[in-house]
């Protein structure tokens, strides 16, 4: 395993999350909080709503908009929960974990130190939303990735 450690990587993103939120300005003031988003733009309608918003969190873009039932644009909240996570590579999983707990995030599992070179933790936001908080640790090489996972029972696809 080598010491230099990327927490967050540069590089090319050709997907981004957008999260439809009931009340999705509440929603940018929790990530504000919790996950120190920058808030780049809001679009809100003559009904209140927020049509369209962009955030960054660790340099990466999320969207974000008010439910809009009308276009078939609905949250976890109203689905009753969502079956997609939001992985977040941070700098420090413990802090950043406290801090959108007390934020309003409830933890679902704490963050602990993975086999993988990673701490991670899980929760969800006020909002539905599930967050894996994670924090690399070690560079592992692919040898090295698929013993972990070989001694855990995977089975690897190289």
């Amino acid at each position: 395993m080598a010491n230099n450690i990327t927490a967050i990587p540069v590089g090319p993103r050709a997907i981004t999350a957008y999260l439809t939120i009931k009340g999705a300005a509440a929603g940018i003031e929790f990530y504000k909080k919790a996950f120190g988003a920058k808030e780049l733009m809001r679009w809100t309608g003559p009904d209140g709503r927020v049509g369209h918003a962009e955030i960054e969190i660790n340099g990466t873009p999320v969207f974000i908009s008010d439910e809009h039932p009308e276009i078939g644009v609905i949250s976890p909240e109203t689905l009753g929960g969502s079956g997609v996570g939001l992985h977040l590579l941070v700098e420090d999983a413990d802090a950043t974990f406290a801090r959108a707990v007390a934020a309003g995030g409830k933890a679902v599992r704490p963050v602990v130190d993975e086999p993988y070179g990673q701490k991670s933790g899980t929760l969800k936001d006020p909002f539905g939303h599930r967050w894996y908080v994670t924090q690399r640790t070690a560079e592992l090489s692919e040898d090295e990735m698929d013993k972990i996972g070989k001694s855990a029972g995977y089975k690897t696809l190289r």
